[in-house]
């Protein structure tokens, strides 16, 4: 199973990155074990996020005409976004996040999309 690497700027990816790059500086462990590790942890939050989350959750923003993509929605601003690596990257603000039970307007977030076709190359 391929994998990306989007969950290591995660918080807990963050952790795991630092713990890690200390084990290996106060020679606990090495480099070859540590670069495992956070493989083991990508393939584990890949399969984690597949399997056991279940919530919908549709996003609503002002997409500038000129952007193409063929997404519509209303609430909000796309203030940023990118194609990178077929990793898309949007920079929202404003933004109105709904699921069955609530909403949110959040000021601003960041969400990084992959093609999950990719991941099962």
């Amino acid at each position: 199973m391929a994998t990306f690497e989007l969950y290591r700027r995660s918080t807990i990816g963050m952790c795991l990155t630092e713990t890690l790059d200390e084990m290996v500086q106060n020679g606990t462990l090495s480099p070859e074990i540590a670069i495992q590790v956070l493989v083991q942890f990508d393939k584990s939050m890949t399969e984690a996020l597949e399997t056991n989350v279940k919530s919908k959750v549709s996003i609503k923003f002002d997409l500038d005409s000129r952007i193409p993509i063929c997404i519509t929605f209303k609430k909000g601003h796309l203030h940023t976004y990118r194609f990178c690596d077929n990793v898309w990257t949007f920079i929202l603000q404003d933004a109105l996040f709904k699921n069955e039970d609530s909403q949110e307007n959040v000021g601003r977030v960041k969400i990084v999309a992959c093609d999950s076709k990719l991941l099962s190359q």
